[in-house]
């Protein structure tokens, strides 16, 4: 046995097999969530093996959406996913890529830190990526660290990192690191019967790279049977009660309490050698899925944006609609509407019957005009309305067109020679020409003016919200707007931005050049969806109420 390494926290690694996409980080958030409410103070964190240095720079097509910290960092979709289940804020540590560690290592490289020896993979890369898979456990804050390895076992980017958890799993205590691997035993039509040898192959690569799973979590479409378990337990080489069956659920939410059932905490904390007599208290995640699952009223809201055929890419907002949802007990059914296909024609048709609309962020002048036109209809038929950053600024450019009357008012970022640059690139943008990890990212104040929409669904003058942009409202025009409805109820203090715009003759219209749903957790749903869906659910019984007593109007 080699040397132990300095004890500090325990350390879990989830792997995955057989596909992409089974849903490492739901599993490793529903484990922590179990661990977390026993009383065991718990983070996760990512290493992902693309060569990016981070997400920020990829098309949401690409990646689904990029989640941005508070210290700023833009990272994995699956952060939004630990914050949301374990409601304790992420930073730029716990999201790792091959880009950053090839990054550090080239780095100290030229800075002669290696002292003129040949740089290689092992050890050099490896010694960076367990350096950064042990940096959390170090700081004496977390009893357990979770390690989500991103991609697929056998995938050739993952090699170093599964050596690097060989490594560590070598380096320290038996009882000090656990490897769950997620695998999928797929249900045969033709046979009628579920496959094992999926799961077999991809233990058998995990093998390969010297690494011996613990516990299996198998995503499977039925049940799994205790001849199929024990199948499993004898060719994969792990005991019978390590073999943890992860059915398909309803919501994502759920997914904690199926593991609970299956007593994966409970496995996870005999192997790794804790004692823990408490009993698991969910009370609260119970009481949320009962609202969820129970619905008493349900609503209809339009997400306009330009990349609503992957819904990942406003993974975030959706989520946030399912805690605001929950809250006010009403199911919120999302209509996704790409932006590109309004038009002046089918504008009513589109939107008309909606309770509410959400214009989404994003980058670029491809489908902005709809977003403008679907403004324009719902801030003169008083629809509520919700613009998240660029839904903010399309709300500035639509007023500044069609109330205040300059016809080409428009945002630089798609028209540099625009008579009124109502949006604005921010003075310290102005000379930036790397694209990654430049923009204004992270958390910033924001002071809220008193006896405001804004200031009612907060409840409060001074907030802090993330941000992920490089364009800014420009304050030169900020009277002309004021004078003619559209007040500015949200800025920052330090620099005097406009965060936040609403029209107090409408009955909900507000826009942020923030990005909320980077906020919203099961325990702590976001105000500004709460409040949002509240209004949708008002709009919707007062449109219904109308239609029950004048029935010809539909």
């Amino acid at each position: 046995m080699a040397s132990k390494a300095q004890k500090t926290a325990k350390y879990i690694f989830v792997t995955g097999g057989v596909t992409s996409s089974l849903g490492k980080g739901i599993i490793a958030s529903s484990l922590a969530k179990l661990l977390q409410a026993r009383g065991l103070s718990v983070t996760i964190q990512k290493f992902d093996p693309y060569l990016n240095i981070d997400p920020g720079t990829m098309n949401p097509y690409e990646h689904g959406e990029c989640y941005v910290t508070d210290d700023g960092a833009e990272t994995d979709l699956d952060l939004g996913h630990y914050e949301r289940f374990l409601n304790v804020r992420t930073s730029q540590a716990n999201n790792v890529t091959t880009g950053r560690i090839y990054h550090n290592v080239i780095t100290a490289e030229r800075r002669g830190d290696f002292l003129g020896k040949t740089v290689q993979v092992v050890p050099h890369i490896t010694d960076e990526l367990k350096r950064n898979m042990l940096l959390l456990g170090q700081t004496g804050d977390y009893d357990i660290v979770i390690t989500e390895i991103g991609g697929c076992v056998g995938d050739i980017e993952s090699l170093p990192f599964l050596e690097a958890v060989r490594q560590v799993k070598f380096e320290m205590e038996e009882h000090d690191t656990l490897v769950i691997h997620l695998t999928l035993i797929p249900y045969l039509n033709s046979a009628g019967e579920l496959k094992t040898k999926p799961t077999q192959h991809s233990v058998r690569m995990l093998q390969e790279s010297g690494i011996q799973p613990d516990i299996l979590v198998c995503r499977t479409e039925h049940p799994l049977p205790y001849d199929i378990r024990k199948k499993i337990a004898l060719f994969c080489n792990v005991q019978v009660n390590s073999v943890i069956e992860a059915m398909d659920a309803d919501t994502i939410y759920a997914v904690p309490l199926l593991m609970l059932k299956e007593r994966l905490d409970q496995r996870a904390l005999y192997m790794l050698d804790i004692y823990n007599d408490k009993d698991v208290d969910l009370d609260s995640w119970k009481t949320f899925l009962s609202r969820l699952k129970s619905p008493t009223d349900s609503i209809c809201i339009g997400l306009v944006g330009k990349y609503v055929e992957l819904h990942d890419a406003y993974k975030s907002i959706v989520e946030s609609f399912i805690h605001a949802g929950a809250t006010n007990e009403c199911k919120v059914n999302i209509e996704w509407i790409h932006s590109e296909s309004l038009t002046a024609d089918n504008i009513v048709e589109k939107l008309e019957n909606l309770d509410g609309v959400l214009v989404a962020p994003g980058f670029g002048e491809r489908g902005i005009e709809g977003k403008i036109a679907a403004i324009q209809y719902v801030r003169e038929n008083n629809i509520p309305f919700f613009g998240i950053c660029l839904g903010m600024q399309m709300a500035v450019i639509e007023y500044a067109r069609n109330v205040i009357g300059w016809d080409t008012a428009h945002s630089v970022e798609m028209d540099m020679n625009t008579d009124h640059p109502v949006i604005h690139l921010m003075k310290d943008q102005k000379d930036i020409s790397n694209k990654g990890g430049t923009m204004r990212l992270g958390a910033y104040a924001c002071r809220i003016k008193k006896d405001t929409l804004a200031y009612n669904i907060y409840g409060k003058t001074n907030i802090s919200e993330r941000h992920r942009h490089r364009y800014e409202f420009n304050n030169k025009y900020l009277k002309d707007f004021e004078d003619k409805g559209l007040i500015a109820t949200g800025i920052n203090p330090d620099n005097d931005l406009v965060e936040m715009m609403e029209l107090p003759s409408h009955p909900f219209y507000i826009g942020v050049q923030f990005h909320p749903e980077l906020k919203s957790t099961v325990m702590n749903p976001h105000p500004l969806f709460v409040k949002f869906v509240r209004a949708a659910l008002a709009y919707s019984l007062a449109k219904k109420s109308v239609e029950s007593l004048n029935p010809s109007i539909h």
